[in-house]
C-alpha cells in the first residue's frame, strides 16, 4: 500500500489540528452547508438540522448507532427535521419579501414530487407546509395519484405539469370534484382540447395553466430545460390561440394560471430577473385579454450553492434565498404596477432548495490504488537491462536544481523502456523496476515543487497522476447519478479524523466494473480541484467519507448498474427528550441481492433450485460430500438475501 494504507500510522502530536482551522478551510464547510455542518471538538462532521449548535448530532454516532442495528455502509441518513427547517425558510423569505416591498398578494409554493418521490420525504414536506398551505407539483400519472392521496388541504395547490393522457386528466379533475385545487398546466394546444371535453364529461370546470417558453433561459447543465426551444411549453401564437379557444367555449375564467420554467439550478440572478419579468409581462397582457388569472408560477431554479463560493459557476449560485426572494417579488410589482393588473399570487417550484441538504450519503473507504511503489533500497541486479542503472542514477543525483531537467531524464527513460518492451528487447522484472523508478522521481520532483510561486504545467500534471485512487464501497451510477452524468459537484469530505492533517491527496473510485465510476472533480472555493485531500487509511480502522447535498433527485435517478441496489438508510428527529437530543425514527434496510435480481426478472426460487440440482449431481458424482453440499446450498441462500454492496464484518 501507499502512504495512504500504512498500517501503523498515528496522528503525530504535531499533526493534531483544531477542527475549526485546517479542515474547515480544505473542505468549505462554512461554505456550502449553510449552517446545517460543523466540525465538532472531535473531530467529527455534525449536522444541525436546525442550524442550532446546542442542536448538533454527531454523524460518526449514527454510523456507530447504524452497525449496532445491522447497517453498514454505504448509509444514507436523513434528517427529517432539516428538511422542515428548509420549509419554513422558504416560506418564511417569500413572506418576508412581501411584506417589505408591500406585495399585495399571498405566496403558495409547491414541492415538485420529481425532486424526490420517497414517501418518508414527500410527506415529512407537506405535513411542514400545512400552516402555509404549500402545496405539491406532479409530473407524470404516478406523481399525480400519490399527490392526490396526500393533499388534504383545500387552500394548497397541486399543479399537474408534463404531457398529460385521459387517465391522469381524469385523476386530477376528480382532485377537483373532491374540492382540491387541482391546476394542469398545458403544455401543447391538443392538451388543451381534451381537457375541456373530458371536464365537460365530469360535469367540473377544470383549472388551467399555461406554460409559456421564454427567450429568457438559464446557464450551466440544465440551461436546455428552458427557454423557445425548451421541450415543454407554449409560444407567443400558441399562447393567444389558446386564449382564443377558452373565449370561444364561454369559460376565459378558467386560465387561472400562468406558468414558467427558466432552468434548473439557475445559478445567476440576473438570468432569474430577465426571466421574471418577461413572465410578467405575459401574465399582465393574458390578464388583460380577458382571463381572471390568479397565480403566477415561476417554476423551479432556486440553486443550491454546492461549492459555497456564492458565484454564477455551475455547481454555485451568487445570491441568497432571501435575494431570490426579493427579485421575484420586486420584478413582478414593477411589471403588474405598469400594466395596472392586479398582483398574482406567487408560486415556486423550488424543491432542489428543499430537498438537497436534508441527507447525507455516508460511505466506507477499504483501500487505495497508488502510483508509487519504489523504495530507497531498489537496486539493479546483473540480470537487469543497462536502462534500470540509467533510471536509478536519475534518482540518485535528484537535485532541486535541476528538477525538471532530472524529470525529462527520467521521462525519455521510461519511454525507451516502453519501446522496447512492446518489441520483445525487456524483460517484465526490468520494466517493473523502471516504472516504480519512475513514479518515485515524479513524487519527488512535485516535492520539490512545492511552495515554488510558478509551476510548470507537466509539474501540474504530475500531481494528479500521483493522486491514488481510494476505492469506495458505493456506486457512483446508483447514488451520485448527477456527477457521472453531468459532471455536478457535490461536497465530499471525511467525516471523521478531522483534527488530524491531511496528508495526501486521492480521487475517488467506486466498486463497480465500470471505469466511470470514479470521482476526479471536487469543489474548491476558487476552482474545481482534480483530488481531494484526505487521511492515511490505518489498518482494521474503517475511514467513512460523507457525500452531502445529495437530497434532491439523486435518491431516485439512480440505476442498477452492476445490480448495486438502494442503501440502508436511517431517519434521525431532533428529541429534547432524548438523552442524546435526538432519536432513530425509521431504519429502512438496503436492497438484498435477491431483491435486484427479482427486479431485473430473475425468479430467484428457479435459481436455487437449479443450483440444487447442480449439487445433487455433484454428490452423487462423488465430487462433493452431502453434508458438504447442503452447507453450500445454505450459503448460497443467504447470499441471496444478504445486502449488495460489499461486507467488511
Amino acid at each position: 500500500m501507499s502512504e495512504l494504507t500504512h498500517p501503523t500510522s498515528q496522528a503525530s502530536s504535531e499533526g493534531l489540528l483544531e477542527p475549526s482551522t485546517d479542515s474547515t478551510s480544505s473542505y468549505n464547510i462554512h461554505q456550502w452547508s449553510e449552517g446545517y455542518a460543523k466540525i465538532n471538538e472531535r473531530g467529527h462532521v455534525a449536522i444541525l438540522p436546525t442550524r442550532e449548535n446546542d442542536k448538533a448530532i454527531d454523524l460518526m454516532e449514527l454510523v456507530e448507532e447504524g452497525k449496532k442495528r445491522g447497517l453498514r455502509a454505504p448509509l444514507l441518513i436523513r434528517f427529517q427535521d432539516l428538511l422542515r427547517d428548509r420549509v419554513r425558510r422558504l416560506n418564511e423569505s417569500f413572506e418576508s419579501s412581501i411584506q417589505e416591498a408591500g406585495y399585495r398578494n399571498v405566496y403558495r409554493g409547491v414541492f415538485p414530487i420529481k425532486v424526490n418521490q420517497l414517501h418518508e420525504v414527500v410527506e415529512e414536506i407537506v405535513d411542514a407546509g400545512k400552516q402555509y398551505h404549500f402545496g405539491l407539483e406532479a409530473g407524470s400519472k404516478p406523481e399525480m395519484m400519490a399527490a392526490l392521496s396526500v393533499h388534504d388541504d383545500p387552500e394548497s395547490l397541486i399543479i399537474g405539469n408534463g404531457y398529460k393522457d385521459f387517465e391522469l386528466i381524469r385523476a386530477a379533475l376528480l382532485g377537483v370534484k373532491l374540492g382540491k385545487k387541482v391546476i394542469l398546466v398545458v403544455e401543447k394546444l391538443e392538451e388543451l382540447h381534451q381537457i375541456l371535453a373530458i371536464g365537460k364529461t365530469m360535469g367540473v370546470m377544470p383549472l388551467i395553466g399555461a406554460r409559456v417558453r421564454l427567450l429568457s433561459k438559464g446557464a450551466g447543465k440544465w440551461a436546455t430545460s428552458g427557454g423557445e426551444n425548451a421541450k415543454f411549453g407554449l409560444d407567443t401564437a400558441e399562447l393567444v390561440e389558446m386564449s382564443d379557444i377558452l373565449h370561444a367555449a364561454g369559460i376565459p375564467e378558467a386560465l387561472k394560471m400562468l406558468h414558467y420554467h427558466v432552468g434548473s439550478q439557475v445559478p445567476d440572478i440576473s438570468t432569474i430577473n430577465r426571466a421574471t419579468c418577461e413572465a410578467t409581462r405575459f401574465y399582465a397582457k393574458l390578464f388583460q385579454m380577458g382571463h381572471s388569472l390568479e397565480y403566477l408560477d415561476v417554476g423551479g431554479g432556486l440553486a443550491i450553492d454546492y461549492d459555497g463560493s456564492r458565484t454564477s459557476f455551475d455547481s454555485s449560485a451568487n445570491y441568497s434565498v432571501h435575494e431570490y426572494t426579493r427579485a421575484l417579488v420586486y420584478n413582478i410589482i414593477e411589471v403588474c404596477d405598469a400594466e395596472k393588473v392586479p398582483h398574482p399570487i406567487l408560486v415556486s417550484e423550488s424543491g432542489r432548495y428543499i430537498a438537497a441538504p436534508h441527507s447525507v450519503l455516508i460511505v466506507e473507504a477499504f483501500g487505495a490504488i497508488e502510483k508509487d511503489h519504489a523504495s530507497a533500497t531498489l537496486s539493479a541486479a546483473p540480470s537487469d537491462h543497462k536502462i534500470v542503472s540509467e533510471m536509478l542514477e536519475v534518482r540518485n543525483t535528484l537535485s532541486k536544481k535541476r528538477r525538471q531537467e532530472h524529470l525529462h531524464e527520467a521521462q525519455q527513460i521510461r519511454d525507451q523502456g516502453q519501446s522496447m518492451f512492446e518489441l520483445g528487447l525487456l524483460d517484465l522484472r526490468s520494466k517493473a523496476k523502471i516504472d516504480a523508478l519512475y513514479w518515485e522521481i515524479a513524487t519527488q520532483v512535485v516535492e520539490l515543487y512545492q511552495g515554488v510561486t510558478y509551476i510548470p504545467e507537466e509539474v501540474k500534471e504530475l500531481e494528479i497522476s500521483l493522486a491514488d485512487q481510494l476505492i469506495c464501497n458505493f456506486s457512483v451510477f446508483q447514488s451520485l447519478i448527477d456527477h457521472w452524468a453531468l459532471g455536478q459537484l457535490f461536497p465530499i469530505m471525511p467525516i471523521h479524523r478531522l483534527n488530524e492533517k491531511a496528508t495526501c491527496s486521492a480521487t475517488l473510485v467506486d466498486i463497480t466494473c465500470d471505469s466511470d465510476g470514479k470521482i476526479a472533480k471536487f469543489i474548491d472555493f476558487q476552482d474545481v480541484r482534480p483530488t481531494l485531500p484526505l487521511h492515511e487509511l490505518k489498518a482494521n480502522e474503517p475511514y467513512y467519507l460523507g457525500f452531502f447535498l445529495t437530497g434532491a433527485y439523486q435518491d431516485i435517478m439512480g440505476d442498477l448498474h452492476n445490480l448495486f441496489g438502494r442503501v440502508h438508510e436511517m431517519h434521525v428527529f431532533l428529541d429534547e427528550d432524548e438523552d442524546d437530543g435526538y432519536y432513530i425514527e425509521e431504519v429502512i434496510p438496503g436492497t438484498s441481492v435477491g431483491s435486484v435480481l427479482t427486479h431485473t426478472q430473475w425468479d430467484t426460487k428457479a435459481m436455487v433450485r437449479r443450483i440444487k440440482t447442480q449439487l445433487d449431481t455433484a454428490i452423487k458424482s462423488d465430487q462433493l460430500k452431502p453434508n458438504e453440499g447442503m452447507r453450500l446450498l445454505s450459503e448460497y441462500e443467504r447470499t441471496l438475501a444478504s445486502y449488495t454492496y460489499l461486507n467488511f464484518s
